[in-house]
């Protein structure tokens, strides 16, 4: 049963669907490129930041300082096309992946320690804790569980369709996954045993498990995000994306919970950045970042948002070639 009171329903209508435009605006803003980029990610701790640039490939960001502190590319003077990155739990290693490469990275001194051909085409990528083990979202109707420091598969989570999006627990004991398929799944990753799976409408496009595992967001095209239980399977709420009437339906494009789990930052592929409290899924506050060029129709998609350092700030990566820190 969901848990979304009428008033919640009422607000996330309004603020969805019919365009409200009461946002806040970034605070800073730091540009990370200049011709935008592909993929990026935060550091749970929100001291680094990686970042898949369009024209330079790759590179390691410290925030506070606004300093690009090394370049992360796959081939010397060849810029990699970063489609995913990730942080292990703590920070300390870093994964980047091209479509058919995977290569792990020290933070502190940015040299990489390992680098592997995939073992298919990789479509979203997470790194376990201590770099051991990484989740791979495959092309090939999979999602696989790599040994990335010897090689080779530990295990296959098997889809009906191509697996858009994964992730991994902070203990590397569960696995969520996302499929064109229409299904997103929670796994016990200690013997590969499915515990739960919930059907969308439509292609599940993104997904997002808390630190501890407890909480799982999944998103699927102009249809809904569901928030639900992972001890019990049960749909904590809804946040409905459809099209109404003459409205283009909704999507999420990255999301993260807090590391208490009572709030899920979301962000969109029209600028807006969200704040939701877990418990109803009632919109906190929102924000709305910049377009590089107000007068162009181009807009900016979140690419990337974490939970700041300090209480109640934020940080949103956009494809346009920025981070931008939020604030309540």
């Amino acid at each position: 049963m969901l848990r979304t009171t009428q008033w919640g329903l009422s607000l996330i209508a309004c603020l969805l669907l019919t365009g409200c435009n009461d946002y806040l605006a970034p605070t800073d803003s730091l540009e990370i490129a200049a011709k935008g980029i592909h993929a990026g990610a935060f550091s749970s701790q929100a001291d680094y930041a990686i970042v898949g640039s369009i024209h330079h490939g790759g590179s390691l960001w410290q925030i506070d300082s606004k300093e690009r502190l090394y370049n992360w590319n796959h081939k010397a003077d060849e810029a990699t096309t970063i489609i995913s990155a990730d942080f292990s739990p703590d920070g300390k290693l870093a994964i980047t992946a091209d479509p058919y490469t995977l290569v792990m990275w020290e933070t502190t001194s940015g040299e990489a320690t390992r680098y592997w051909t995939a073992p298919g085409e990789i479509l979203d990528a997470k790194l376990g804790p201590n770099g051991r083990l990484a989740l791979l979202g495959l092309s090939d109707h999979s999602a696989v569980l790599f040994d990335i420091q010897k090689g080779g598969i530990k295990r296959t989570l098997p889809h009906g369709n191509r697996v858009r999006s994964v992730d991994i627990s902070d203990n590397g004991r569960w696995a969520l996954t996302g499929s064109e398929d229409y299904h997103a799944r929670f796994w016990d990753l200690s013997n590969g045993k499915q515990l739960f799976d919930i059907k969308h409408d439509d292609d599940v496009q993104l997904v997002t498990l808390s630190n501890d595992g407890s909480h799982a967001l999944s998103v699927s095209k102009y249809d809904a995000a569901l928030v639900w239980d992972t001890k019990t399977g049960e749909v904590l709420g809804k946040i409905p994306l459809r099209a109404e009437k003459l409205k283009r339906g909704l999507q999420f494009t990255s999301a993260a919970f807090s590391a208490n789990n009572e709030y899920l930052l979301t962000g969109r592929p029209d600028q807006i950045v969200q704040l939701w409290r877990v418990e109803t899924l009632t919109l906190v506050n929102q924000w709305e970042v910049p377009k590089r060029d107000a007068w162009k129709p181009t807009g900016a998609s979140i690419v990337a948002v974490g939970f700041g350092q300090q209480e109640w700030t934020y940080l949103a990566m956009s494809s346009n070639g920025f981070i931008h820190h939020l604030k309540l």
